[in-house]
């Protein structure tokens, strides 16, 4: 049953995309190309990207921004989620902060981005980071929030050392929230990186989505964005895969634990 499950999912993965790519055929032809290009002439525009040389570095400045600003904000998320988690005043006193900043929409963050730091990368950097940091930070004060509280006053009682209670305790817990809030912090890195190129007009697969925009080209439009698709998709399997495959063996060694008790 197990050994079958790693093809099934590739089936189905392979069944879901061919029926997105049906209907992307299906709605170039039905409402022509001034709405949907076909896939043929989305390929053929996506072969002159990278043959032409201007793919690679786009794609790179994407990354850069998208990545940067994930780790920057995630890594400022998960400091304060954590200590929050832990100390009631600063959970308190920092869950409205990053609250509010979640709801602010990042096109307010791309406006004031370009005022304080001008046209370029620096504003879709900065936008990724604030759109990242409050996805992590209410991931990390919920999985903090949700330790055993019993097996905390075990710990404390038995006078296990701080760090042993982080590693031992937990980061268990927090590694089932956190796992869903990175994934999905990258992938709204990569929209919000987008965007921001678009409207701050700095290098990346926004600059090319603006300037094929401008040429009112829609076969290289598409090109850009099923790219950046792509390369979310390939970020996400490096980065996050080893991630699920230790939570999943993790909860697959707590079963066994679990049913002989």
């Amino acid at each position: 049953m197990r050994a079958g499950r790693p093809l099934a999912v590739a089936f189905w993965t392979f069944a879901g995309l061919a029926a997105l790519a049906a209907a992307w055929q299906w709605g170039a032809v039905a409402f022509g190309p001034f709405v949907l290009p076909t896939l043929p002439e989305t390929g053929r525009a996506m072969v002159a990207l990278v043959a032409s040389g201007k793919a690679g570095p786009a794609l790179l400045a994407t990354i850069l921004h998208a990545l940067g600003g994930c780790v920057a904000g995630g890594v400022v998320g998960l400091v304060v989620g954590i200590a929050g988690g832990l100390a009631l005043p600063v959970g308190a006193m920092s869950r409205p902060v990053f609250t509010a900043l979640l709801g602010t929409p990042p096109i307010a963050w791309v406006v004031l981005s370009l005022l304080w730091f001008g046209p370029g990368g620096m504003a879709a950097g900065v936008t990724v980071a604030v759109t990242a940091a409050p996805i992590v930070f209410l991931a990390a004060l919920q999985g903090v929030r949700s330790r055993d509280a019993a097996l905390m006053e075990m710990a404390r009682l038995y006078r296990a050392p701080p760090l042993q209670r982080l590693t031992d305790l937990v980061l268990p817990t927090l590694a089932d929230f956190l796992v869903p809030a990175i994934a999905t912090a990258l992938a709204f890195s990569f929209k919000v990186a987008v965007m921001a190129e678009v409207l701050s007009g700095a290098d990346g697969v926004g600059g090319g989505i603006a300037t094929a925009r401008s040429h009112f080209d829609l076969p290289e439009t598409m090109a850009w964005i099923v790219l950046a698709v792509a390369v979310l998709l390939v970020a996400d399997g490096l980065l996050l895969a080893p991630l699920r495959g230790w939570r999943a063996a993790r909860e697959g060694r707590a079963l066994p634990v679990a049913a002989g008790g």
